[in-house]
């Protein structure tokens, strides 16, 4: 499965093109401009497996750096600053990694 048959090629392209600039990424804004935040939960649980690279079942820090990079290939690295605020903002029971039902919650909400 890919992102492709989940969220149209169209919308990822929009979401990436609103956050080139560094220090510019919003979460809540690039899962609207996506279309995730219009998807079912077991799609964005779908679309959770997909980013969490190691099939940890989390998508820690170093997994969240290259976020937009799952998108598309030449996109950019979140910044430091835009990774510890993406993390800070879906994590609830504050481990340091997002679990699926964080993600799903902080993308639905």
């Amino acid at each position: 499965m890919s992102l492709t048959s989940i969220l149209s090629a169209d919308a990822i392209d929009c979401a990436l093109k609103d956050c080139q600039a560094p220090d510019s990424f919003s979460p809540k804004k690039f899962f609207q401009l996506c279309g995730m935040t219009k998807k079912s939960p077991q799609d964005v649980k779908n679309i959770f497996n997909i980013l969490d690279n190691d099939a940890s079942g989390f998508i820690e820090e170093d997994e969240l750096k290259f976020f937009l990079q799952r998108f598309s290939g030449g996109a950019r690295v979140l910044t430091d600053k835009e990774t510890k605020a993406f993390l800070a903002a879906a994590d609830d029971d504050s481990d340091g990694k997002i679990g699926a039902e964080e993600f799903q919650a902080m993308v639905l909400s």
